[in-house]
């Protein structure tokens, strides 16, 4: 690349930086992508000590994201599928989207436990996503699939499409988990009350 100096002179530009920042973003996709893949065949498939579909639908059930199967395999295909293709920079902004909203959708879980991971918190799940979205906004760089093929799934309107559609998806399942949770606490506290009246009635 050439550029004309202070003196009208043209000279050449050193092209380290850019070669820094496709580096960067090249590990950045393999160590984000490469951790959301694997959570997400734990969930799929019980691989690295995983439980699987069965039991990951199990627990999804137990915190309020109902059918507890179809909602282990959204996630664990948005993790998985979603790490895979950052990890490859191919439709990167639909991946980190993707990738982004299953850890929302996790986030949320951890939320009543604070901030820091070693308490339960949301810490991980959220530096994830946070890393998801950055990939998912700035690109993924001259060392990507998607540099390869001329960008075709990594056009500017795709950002904002894919990180809206995502928004929109996760405020929804997570609003319905949300109202879920809090009917099965009214229930509760109505058998706690209904068990409480007998004893009141026998003084």
């Amino acid at each position: 690349m050439f550029r004309p100096s202070l003196t009208g002179a043209i000279v050449t530009s050193h092209a380290s930086a850019y070669d820094r920042r496709d580096l960067g973003l090249l590990l950045l996709r393999l160590g984000t992508g490469g951790v959301l893949a694997a959570h997400g065949a734990q969930k799929l498939f019980g691989w690295f000590g995983g439980h699987g579909i069965e039991g990951t639908g199990q627990f999804m059930e137990s915190v309020g994201y109902s059918p507890g199967k179809a909602s282990a395999t959204a996630a664990g295909l948005a993790e998985a599928g979603g790490g895979t293709l950052l990890a490859l920079g191919l439709a990167t902004p639909a991946a980190g989207a993707a990738a982004a909203g299953a850890m929302a959708g996790a986030s949320t879980v951890h939320t009543p436990n604070g901030f820091f991971n070693t308490e339960g918190g949301y810490e991980y799940a959220a530096s994830l996503g946070l890393a998801a979205t950055g990939l998912a906004i700035a690109g993924p760089g001259r060392l990507s699939l998607d540099h390869a093929i001329g960008h075709v799934f990594d056009k500017g309107w795709m950002v904002p499409t894919a990180l809206a559609v995502t928004a929109a998806a996760t405020a929804a399942v997570v609003g319905a988990r949300n109202r879920r949770l809090q009917e099965k606490e009214r229930q509760e506290q109505a058998e706690q009350l209904g068990e409480q009246e007998p004893l009141f009635g026998e003084q």
